[in-house]
């Protein structure tokens, strides 16, 4: 079949054009750009009906993002969320001042100082939402210039992409007939019915005032939604009532762990705390590292963070110990077997992409609140990147290295403690050092049930809108994670 016949059964409608644009682009060797003027006038649509789907839901976006506030600003309509938050705020403020007016009453003018300046902060809080809404408020000829403009630009985009993009899609054809081509009247049905519905919806809810409650919001089922939150709240019950010697005996000794490893940096005179980690940075990572760790440590002395901080440590190494101790076997077991990999990996993402507060809320359910549960919480959360790493090391150690030793006569034991391990040693690292830095942004988050370090202070601030003693706790954690990160690479180099 000739070139053009392919080309006039790929592309359908206006088959002439595309094979001369097709020529055209096949015929240099760089990336020639051509302006399809019905894609430009017909956008979304155009993509749509040529089976080019992923074009098709990419330019609905950008559209829908640029007419929006065309549509907003022709309708007078401002930020409504803006105003909810100035409403807020205000309220906040004035609960505050009633709290340092109660407080002056009662004599307690600590509590009434604090109080007010709380009240101060939220109110300066509030006189920036409020100019942020009178600048929203003023800014609506601004928004329709911008949308319509926006709006233009992506048009023209699309016109000048669409022939390239087009042109490699049949290329791809040629070798896979199966693929979507020409423009059949069930695909333009199919277009049709989803732009009137997509745009007509979302239009008719922003500018009509009769728009139905159901489509407004989705229709709750508050009934199937209470059933099921009292099942599940039994659920908890019931597990923990069964294995309540189990839990307590987990958070028993996870508590001795722990204390012993807070008493011994935060009990120990910081003199003898410095000095150690400092040496341990000298010797492990270099005297560049242990320059640096020393600045940290004096930071965190000066501006009052030390106990908090080796708080936070003693959280952080007792998280990643046991994240280590548990899963590097894991990981080496997940290497040589690859059913239970295949069994634990659904697993490991569920661990990975559930987001971190949510493991706090079974965690309190069978622990509790306090350390304990802070640090079983970040075991959830760090544990997958040291197995995952490990089990990718090892299964990249070469098969013929490993008979090698075999027919050397060396043990499956002697062949993962000489052979696998050291050689897989650089991944293994890699991921100990991406546990370590995800317990440590667990054990902050961890502070909201009552793990107390660094985290509280960070806590306490957004509460209380205190930006500066956030900021200056926040530069701690960083240096936390810095010197730790600092030490567990340079030792890694070192040892390369």
């Amino acid at each position: 079949m000739s070139e053009d016949a392919l080309i006039r059964e790929f592309a359908g409608p206006n088959a002439p054009y595309y094979a001369k644009t097709f020529g055209v682009i096949q015929s240099r060797a760089r990336l020639t750009w051509t302006l399809n003027l019905g894609a430009m006038l017909f956008g979304a649509f155009w993509a749509g009906a040529r089976g080019l789907w992923p074009l098709f839901f990419l330019f609905v976006f950008i559209e829908l993002s640029t007419l929006t506030p065309v549509v907003v600003a022709l309708h007078g309509g401002g930020n409504p969320d803006l105003s909810a938050r100035v409403q807020q705020i205000e309220e906040n403020v004035a609960k505050r001042r009633l709290e340092a007016e109660t407080a002056l009453a009662a004599g307690n003018a600590a509590k009434a100082a604090t109080s007010t300046k709380l009240a101060d902060n939220l109110q300066t809080a509030a006189d920036a939402a409020r100019q942020e809404e009178s600048a929203d408020a003023a800014g609506t000829t601004e928004r329709l210039v911008f949308g319509l403009v926006a709006f233009g630009l992506a048009r023209l985009c699309l016109g000048f992409a669409a022939n390239p993009v087009y042109e490699r899609r049949y290329t791809v054809w040629r070798a896979h007939r199966g693929l979507p081509h020409g423009m059949p009247l069930h695909r333009i049905a199919t277009v049709t019915v989803l732009i009137i519905a997509i745009y007509g919806t979302l239009f008719f809810n922003m500018t009509s005032s009769n728009v139905p409650d159901w489509l407004r919001a989705f229709p709750v089922a508050k009934t199937w939604y209470e059933g099921v939150k009292d099942w599940l709240d039994a659920g908890f019950v019931a597990v923990y009532a069964a294995g309540k010697g189990f839990f307590e005996g987990v958070r028993n000794l996870i508590r001795v762990f722990v204390d012993a490893l807070e008493g011994v940096l935060v009990k120990t005179p910081w003199p003898v705390v410095a000095l150690v980690i400092c040496t341990a940075a000298w010797q492990l990572a270099g005297w560049r590292i242990a320059i640096f760790t020393a600045a940290a440590l004096a930071y965190l002395g000066l501006f009052g963070f030390w106990e908090l901080s080796m708080q936070t440590v003693a959280l952080l190494g007792a998280a990643s110990i046991l994240c280590i101790a548990v899963g590097i076997p894991l990981g080496i077991w997940f290497a040589r077997s690859r059913t239970a990999f295949h069994v634990a990996q659904p697993v490991l993402d569920f661990m990975q992409t559930m987001p971190a507060f949510v493991y706090l809320i079974p965690v309190i359910a069978f622990f509790g609140t306090g350390k304990p549960p802070g640090i079983i919480a970040t075991l959830i959360f760090g544990m997958p990147p040291v197995i995952r790493l490990t089990t990718l090391g090892l299964r990249g150690v070469p098969d013929d290295v490993k008979e090698a030793a075999r027919a050397y006569g060396a043990t499956e034991w002697q062949v993962l403690s000489g052979v696998e391990l050291p050689l897989a040693l650089p991944s293994i690292l890699t991921g100990i050092n991406q546990t370590i830095l995800m317990c440590l942004s667990m054990v902050v988050i961890a502070s909201l049930i009552g793990a107390q370090g660094l985290g509280s202070v960070v806590l306490e601030s957004l509460q209380y809108a205190a930006k500066g003693q956030g900021l200056l706790a926040g530069l701690a954690i960083l240096l936390c994670a810095m010197v730790i990160d600092r030490i567990v690479q340079g030792s890694f180099r070192k040892r390369e």
